[in-house]
This record gives structure tokens, sequence and C-alpha cells, in this order.
């Protein structure tokens, strides 16, 4: 999983318009305003705001290429969430007023990709304009009427109800559909042409782009940050770390058990056809979840290809990886049973970053103010990383002398480290095993 010279065998990398940005790595000494370790959404979308706002040099360092790790393999979500808690939890937790700025903040972030692609005339494949949430029994129809009425009342979300007749007519049908939440704005994009148009529009308000150049020390004199590579060293006022769930932890103990990556894997069929997809009724191009403990994501793609993910497998092994596999196709079929059979073009996994806390985390060190971080997306990182990345170069770019601009409660910080954190793929593997139960006893 950390084979930082492999690239990932997935629909999105063999896109030819998803080339590569002209970019190389690190070589040599050099001294730089910011040093961006991570090449993702994160890091990109920093570079591309402090060069562009504020006229500041950065160097972004990326381990792999641009686009190697989650940002370059997600499913292409730009939707709501972010976070992994209850919403009545989070209230309790952080009060009604900074639950809705964490909710209108991703809102906000949702419209900004939309901006960044328009804006940069980056060519995403832009689809659908909301997100579908599918029941998969009638007891999770009606806990999402309920959680539609909160959130429209309390949090002022888009966000209404179909039922299951209306949704068969407007959407899709599949043998675990109850109904349905539909939440705007929402929508689905190529994700590694979106990363890699960042990447090129960051290159042209100034930044560096280093691709290969995985960090293996840091250290500090003086005043200056001195990030070292295999080939070179970059010397910088201030660092921005932007890895999520690829955190090299060794590099700053501030940072040690601070995440938990989860596998999660996507596999895509070959191109549908047009009595194939009516079987299903399907006529959406908007993304999908479904509610079950373990859920599924799903969505069409523009050439009529279907794409399925959900959660990996918990070992990285090649084993494991065909076994999850084969239960991610099974379910594939099991819900679209007319479709069983249909050829598997592309199978590919990454990792999804969760915190203690199970919200993200945007923030500077206490015990040192140049040294800067985002992580923590729990599967929703288009639009939450690259907000992130908007605000910590907002940050860096006052001179880090107030608070980030609409940095809501739930998300500043530090979270608490993981306890006992060698035993971290044991916690994982004990929930995954709970929630699997759950979603096979209908709960």
């Amino acid at each position: 999983m950390y084979q930082f010279d492999r690239a990932e065998r997935s629909l999105w990398e063999s896109d030819p318009a998803s080339i590569g940005v002209d970019a190389e790595p690190l070589v040599g000494d050099t001294e730089t305003e910011v040093a961006i370790i991570g090449g993702g959404y994160t890091g990109l979308s920093a570079a591309y705001h402090l060069g562009r706002d504020f006229d500041i040099e950065c160097r972004v360092l990326e381990a792999g290429h641009l686009g190697w790790g989650a940002s370059g393999r997600n499913g292409g979500f730009c939707s709501i969430g972010g976070t992994a808690v209850e919403l009545d939890t989070l209230m309790k937790r952080y009060g009604l007023e900074e639950t809705r700025a964490y909710y209108q903040a991703q809102v906000e972030a949702v419209r900004l990709v939309r901006e960044l692609i328009t804006e940069e005339r980056i060519d995403a494949r832009l689809q659908g304009d909301a997100e579908l949430e599918v029941a998969h029994t009638p007891r999770a129809f009606e806990l999402l009427k309920a959680h539609a009425e909160q959130s429209r009342r309390y949090l002022a979300l888009d966000r209404s109800t179909v039922t299951a007749e209306r949704f068969k007519e407007q959407f899709f049908d599949s043998t675990e559909q109850h109904g349905a939440l539909v939440t705007k704005p929402t929508f689905g994009l190529h994700p590694l042409r979106y990363l890699r148009g960042l990447a090129a529009a960051a290159k042209r308000h100034g930044s560096h782009l280093h691709p290969r150049s995985e960090v293996v020390e840091w250290s500090r004199k003086r005043d200056r940050h001195v990030l070292a590579t295999a080939t070179g060293t970059v010397r910088a006022r201030s660092v921005i770390l932007a890895t999520n769930a690829y955190m090299p932890e060794y590099l700053r103990y501030e940072f040690d058990a601070r995440a938990l990556p989860v596998l999660s894997a996507i596999v895509v069929t070959r191109p549908l056809s047009a009595a194939e997809l009516a079987a299903h009724g399907w006529q959406t191009e908007c993304p999908a979840i479904n509610c079950r403990h373990l859920l599924n994501y799903f969505r069409l793609l523009p050439d009529k290809r279907f794409l399925f993910g959900g959660r990996g497998h918990t070992t990285g092994s090649a084993e494991g990886t065909a076994r999850n596999f084969r239960r991610l196709i099974d379910l594939l079929w099991q819900f679209w049973p007319e479709w069983r059979g249909v050829d598997i073009d592309y199978r590919w996994h990454g990792l999804v970053c969760f915190t203690r806390r199970l919200t993200p985390s945007i923030g500077r060190l206490d015990d040192d103010a140049s040294v800067y971080f985002a992580f923590g997306y729990h599967g929703n990182g288009v639009n939450t990383a690259t907000w992130a990345g908007k605000q910590l170069a907002a940050w860096v770019g006052l001179g880090g002398v107030r608070q980030a601009p609409a940095l809501p409660a739930p998300v500043r910080g530090l979270p608490a480290r993981f306890p006992l954190a060698a035993l971290r793929l044991s916690y994982l593997q004990a929930r995954i095993a709970w929630l699997g139960l759950k979603d096979r006893c209908g709960r």
C-alpha cells in the first residue's frame, strides 16, 4: 500500500486525458517560503491558493506521482459529509451553531470545487446534481426521513426524501431500494483529471511541484525547517503536512497515532448496454450510496461503465485483496441481479483516513506555529481536502496572526491519539466485524 513507485491500476490512471503535469523530482538544495508534504487535493489546493491569493512561493513534495494516493483513487464523489459522527452526537458535542457552521462549510467546499473546475477550465467530466442515499430496508427509510427533517430544520441543508415508488420512476431500482435521501449540491467527477488540473493551475500560479520526492527526514535549523528527500533538501519558513491516510508518522512525533488508515475498494464494469441499464430502470448520473453500516458507493460513469465501491479488507495482503474484491462483486450482483456476470474491467483500492474523534483535523501545532496540517476526511476528501487546503493557505497568507477563516469547532486542531496505537488494526478488524454482523442481521 506504500509502494510509491507503482501506479494503482485504476480506470482513472488508464485515461489518456489524465496525463501528468510537467514536473520533476527535487534535485539539489533549495529554499522556499512554504514547503508542502503531499501532492493530493489538500497540498495542491494549498499551493494553488497560496500562489493565487497571496503570491507566496511554495514547493510541493509528493512521494509518488501527483495523484498517487487517495486523490487519484477515489470514486469521484464531491459531496457533503467528512465525518463519521451522527448528527445528534455532533450537536451534543459541539453545539448547534458550530455543527451548522461545519455543514455549511461542507456546502461551501462542494461549491469551491465546482468554481475551481470552472475558473481553471478543468475537464473533470462533471455528472449529476445531487447525492442519493438509498435505504436498504424500510426502517432505514424512516430514519432517513427523520434525518432529512433534522437537516433542514437545524442545518439549513437542501435535503429531501423520495419514496421507493417515486425513486424507481426517477432514478433506478434494485433489490435493496426502499426510498432515498436526496442531498444537494453534490456531483460526480473524474478525480484524477480534477487533481491534475488543480496541479497545473497551482503551477501556473507559481508553485513548484516535485513528484517522486518522498520526505525521509525533517529537521529544524534556526528559523527554517529542513526537509530531506533522497535527492535533495528544501529549507522552508513554514511546512504544511497534507498526507491524509498516508501520513508519515515517523517524521514528527506530534502526528504519531493521530490517524487510522482504512482500506476502501472499487470495481468498475465494462460499459453497460441500454438494455442492461433498462433492466434496472437506470436513468440518473447522480452519485449514490446505501445505508448499510458498511456502506457501498456507486455511480454510472459517462461511458456507461458502473463504478461500485465499499470498505476494503484490513491487511493489505494479496489474498485478502482478492477475497475482498470477490465479496464486492458479489454484492454488486446481489443488488442488481440483471447484471450478474457482467465483466469487471478494473479493480483497485486505496486508503481512507479516520481520526479518533471521527471528524477532520485542520490546524497548526501548538509547540511550533510554523507547522500546519489537515487530514481525516472519512472518505469525503474531494471537497473537504480542497476546502482544507484553502483554509491553510489563508492562515499562512495572513501570517498566522489569527485563526483560519471560517474554521468550525468540529475540525479544529489535532484529534486525540489512538490508545495502544500498535493495536489500531485490531480495533478496525473488530469494528468491521461488528458492523458486518449488523448488516447481515438487517439492523
